[in-house]
């Protein structure tokens, strides 16, 4: 198209020379032929070969030959003008063509560019325009510092002298801070360049505050994985250590008269161990192994109850000038989950609220129902439907955004180890919504407080009142009951209570020796240890058992379970999950549980 364009304006001036030379040629013969006739009349009524005659024979040779060479200088020099006009006006369609092409490379780039000279701006496309919210016309000739975030700007003045030594392109990543004040992650790649004969830096900026995040999220995802392993595994050794602690005192207050002066000391040691438990379930939920007891349940209630604990109580001590409000909603859906862990949650969210509370501030305790069809903060991606909405809200000094970031970490506390906590309570908090299928939203302003919000799904089924059965309703009729566990203690404890509650126990210390056992006797009921190393696993051995007897009623025994296994055991048949260390009551009823159905 362009090579046509050329190729017409070239054709009209050619046409332009050409008429040109034909009036220098012919125009001075016709002028003298006019002149010499000296009337106008004759021009028109004169004959063409005459007229022919005029204008070529009555020319001297020697004026034809110097009007060849004159009409072919003309020839030649209007053609060398008239490419030279071509090719200037080729060249300028070119650079505007260039220019065009460069300068919409540059306005629609998805990086920022800018050039940079004596610390000021000089120039800025539409993005970087965009990226700290001000007009171009606005930026240029602005300080460059003062996009910086001031936590950086040391740095960057560094980098920019380093850069005067060096004549590559150098990369790095710092903080702005855009019109808006919000804080943007970005990488930087500089390379030094002459702008209107100084030095001066052509940067090319890129906004990297979701990569940054991303990759904090997925170390922080990595640091709670490797933590939960080291917390899972601890967890089932010391579940094992407990048990005596736990269990054995069941055993020793029925044999004791109700005035005995060792009832108090046993009931203490009883419940220092029920503590240690509870610890190391909070170690098993952080490492997401533990296997929640599911049921319907209403937050009012496991609210309502943490307000009335002793728990409760004790904080008020600490904090007397604290007040704390609850507003639960009368019409409150049920949800499904685990009371023990729903408690916790309660607990640990008050309690971070009150140790945040220096003053006469104010903690608010809300529940409502919510229907959720957008994303949450924090979640890509939110799966829409009706939640049960439990806020915690206080008024005191907040949470730093540095804090933030880290506040779901294990073992990370701002409170002082061992006279407020282990500092896995938040940890916790973000393990249970997370077994629970819920989110959680946290906001915090310094100096404001902190607004902590967890949505958990509903359930439209009613939950079912239960009464703890007292110990001669756990009693049973001399059932043969056996006992796979890798532990000794754990086998005599086990055996111990289930003859105390009138069954007939059979211990075995593997898997092998289960299936062995099973293949010349019947058993009633199994309770099965689900890890045992080395040897075959609570799943293995099941699987086993039922080709053996298939029906076979069974219990599920751990202080440290993998889900997955668990919830596989019980889809092929298996019954409740006993968790280690347990009481008496605990397997009392969960074997009566086991044999009834």
């Amino acid at each position: 198209m362009e090579t046509t364009a050329n190729n017409i304006q070239r054709l009209k001036y050619y046409l332009i020379l050409v008429i040109f030379c034909g009036l220098y040629w012919f125009g001075d013969s016709l002028w003298s032929y006019i002149s010499f006739e000296r009337n106008l009349k004759t021009l028109i009524f004169i004959e063409p070969s005459s007229l022919l005659d005029t204008l070529m024979l009555r020319v001297s040779p020697y004026q034809v030959v110097s009007r060849i060479i004159v009409v072919s200088l003309f020839a030649v020099a209007g053609t060398v003008l008239f490419e030279v006009m071509v090719t200037k006006q080729r060249a300028e369609t070119a650079y505007r063509n260039s220019e065009a092409k460069y300068r919409a490379l540059v306005n629609h780039a998805s990086e920022a560019i800018f050039i940079v000279q004596e610390g000021r701006l000089k120039y800025v496309n539409p993005k970087a325009s965009e990226l700290v919210g001000i007009t171009e016309k606005h930026l240029l000739d602005e300080p460059i510092d003062r996009f910086i975030h001031p936590s950086d700007q040391a740095f960057m003045h560094w980098y920019t002298e380093q850069q005067k030594n060096v004549s590559a392109s150098r990369m790095c990543t710092f903080r702005m801070v855009n019109e808006k004040s919000d804080i943007i992650w970005v990488r930087l790649n500089t390379t030094p360049i002459e702008w209107e004969r100084k030095f001066a830096t052509l940067n090319f900026l890129s906004d990297i505050s979701e990569e940054k995040r991303l990759a904090d999220q997925l170390q922080r995802a990595e640091k709670m994985e490797t933590v939960g392993m080291l917390a899972g595994g601890v967890a089932h050794d010391l579940n094992n250590i407990l048990s005596g602690l736990v269990s054995y005192p069941d055993l020793l207050l029925m044999d004791l008269p109700e005035d005995s002066p060792l009832r108090k000391p046993i009931l203490t040691m009883q419940k220092s161990g029920q503590k240690a438990a509870l610890i190391v379930q909070d170690l098993l939920t952080l490492a997401r192994r533990s296997v929640p007891r599911m049921e319907v349940v209403s937050l009012n209630t496991i609210v309502q109850d943490y307000l009335a604990s002793p728990e409760f109580s004790k904080l008020q001590s600490f904090h007397p000038k604290v007040s704390i409000q609850s507003s639960l909603a009368p019409d409150l859906l049920n949800i499904q989950g685990a009371s023990v862990h729903l408690s916790k949650t309660v607990m640990n969210l008050i309690s971070n609220a009150a140790e945040a509370c220096h003053q006469e501030n104010t903690i608010t305790i809300s529940t409502s129902n919510q229907y959720v069809d957008r994303p949450i903060g924090g979640y890509e991606a939110v799966k829409e439907g009706d939640y049960v909405l439990l806020k915690v809200q206080d008024t005191g000094e907040g949470i730093s955004p540095k804090d933030i970031q880290r506040i779901f970490e294990p073992f990370y506390s701002k409170k002082v180890m061992g006279h407020s906590g282990t500092g896995l309570g938040m940890a916790v908090v973000w393990g249970t919504v997370k077994d629970h299928h819920g989110y959680i939203d946290l906001k915090s302003n310094l100096g404001k407080g902190t607004e902590v919000s967890i949505y958990f799904p509903v359930t439209r089924e009613t939950a079912v009142e239960t009464i703890e059965p007292s110990i001669l309703e756990l009693k049973g009729n001399g059932q043969r009951i056996l006992i796979v566990d890798d532990v000794e203690e754990q086998r005599s404890i086990a055996s111990s209570i289930l003859t105390k509650l009138g069954y007939q126990p059979y211990v075995v210390s593997s898997g092998e020796e289960a299936i062995s056992h099973l293949k010349t006797t019947s058993a009633d009921l199994v309770i099965l240890d689900m890890i045992m190393d080395p040897g075959m696993d609570g799943l293995d051995t099941y699987k086993e058992i039922l080709k053996l007897h298939p029906g076979q009623k069974t219990v599920i025994a751990s202080g440290f379970a993998e889900t997955d296994r668990v919830k596989e055991m019980q889809r092929m048949g298996a019954g409740p999950y006993l968790c280690k260390p347990y009481t008496l009551v605990t397997i009392g009823n969960v074997i009566k549980s086991a044999l009834a159905d």
